[in-house]
């Protein structure tokens, strides 16, 4: 059996050796834990500063009996993990937190919405399609412009296309590649926001300062936090992520998308069963940020203080901008964090950089 919490010393499983898993090793070292990373690519940016590198596809058997002999707990980085792969650690006697049935719901679009409208969160409307006949059925019943999503995978606007006519329906789903997708109504929104909680095995809940986001080309450029709200918005926020976590029976860290409409109600855009990239800021502007909170959540320790300490604005470097990290570094009130990874591609994202400000 796993005591928890678990001591000092002992071996955290992650599956994924991206930047989101580099930040979740470099936490977990600050508390005396050791890593055994899981990442089919070679010289990832997380196992080249965790204890163990285990190179393998997610769902290569000897490498999870690997990865399960080492861990006392398994968490991931992304939340597409093979459903596979979850089964099998599970199989061989260690924990995987978030647990299977979070990966389940965020890992299918129509699941997500069908969960988050039965625990009483709000959403934009949406309907289902497995064909080019539903999906153009599916846009008349839910009243174009829509906007056309494959079910599952797809992240940063791929997978995903707007219909202007029921008739283009047929043509977006083809395009989308022949598979289920899901078509939602564009929510009238005035800005988009989102919240980083948590909740640890004991049921106790964190939640971190809405935070304010802007996108280009479907890809988080910064945040803002915390944001502007007044305490009705903050409170409606706050109940949201408990109904989520609560719903889910959930240990872990967890994203959650927001958009604030004109009425100030909110919808739930979508939900991550893991860090953010909108919760970056915390890493500069709280006492804990995201990174410690999930490994403190997954590990059984307690949850810590989520209060802003200063005001951020996170801004992405994505592909070249990384390559001005030397003015970065040199400006006294920025914070610069490099993901370690070896190419610089377009719209790739390199680091971030957290520029501090007061509250």
């Amino acid at each position: 059996m796993t005591p928890w919490p678990l001591p000092p010393g002992s071996t955290i499983g992650l599956l994924g050796g991206g930047q989101l898993g580099r930040m979740l090793a470099l936490a977990a070292a600050r508390l005396g834990f050791d890593v055994a990373v899981l990442e089919p690519e070679p010289d990832a940016p997380a196992a080249r500063v965790a204890a163990h590198a285990i190179t393998a596809a997610y769902d290569d058997p000897a490498a999870l009996s690997s990865l399960a002999a080492r861990a006392a707990v398994v968490t991931y980085e992304f939340e597409n993990v093979p459903a596979a792969a979850v089964e099998r650690l599970v199989d061989l006697g260690v924990e995987v937190a978030p647990g299977a049935r979070a990966l389940a719901v965020a890992q299918d679009r129509l699941a997500e919405k069908t969960f988050l409208n039965a625990h009483g969160v709000a959403t934009v409307a949406f309907a289902a399609a497995d064909s080019a006949e539903a999906a153009a059925a599916a846009v008349a019943g839910v009243g174009a412009p829509v906007l056309m999503k494959t079910r599952r995978e797809g992240y940063d606007g791929k997978g995903q296309r707007w219909v202007e006519h029921a008739a283009d329906a047929p043509a977006a789903y083809r395009a989308l590649g022949n598979v289920p997708v899901i078509v939602e109504a564009p929510a009238d929104f005035v800005r988009e926001l989102s919240i980083i909680c948590a909740r640890g095995r004991d049921g106790g809940f964190a939640v971190y300062p809405l935070a304010e986001n802007h996108h280009g080309d479907g890809v988080l450029r910064r945040s803002l936090a915390p944001a502007l709200a007044s305490p009705v918005l903050l409170a409606q926020a706050e109940r949201i992520a408990a109904q989520i976590l609560s719903g889910l029976d959930y240990v872990g860290v967890m994203g959650i998308e927001l958009f604030e409409l004109r009425d100030g109600s909110l919808l739930v855009n979508e939900i991550a069963p893991r860090v953010h990239n909108t919760g970056h800021w915390t890493q500069d502007g709280c006492p804990v940020d995201q990174f410690e909170q999930h490994i403190r959540a997954i590990a059984g320790w307690p949850l810590g203080p989520t209060a802003a300490s200063c005001g951020v604005e996170m801004i992405n470097l994505l592909g070249d901008d990384a390559r001005d990290w030397l003015r970065w570094a040199a400006e006294p009130d920025t914070r610069l964090h490099l993901y370690g990874k070896r190419d610089a591609k377009p719209g790739r994202k390199m680091g971030h950089v957290n520029r501090l400000r007061p509250l």
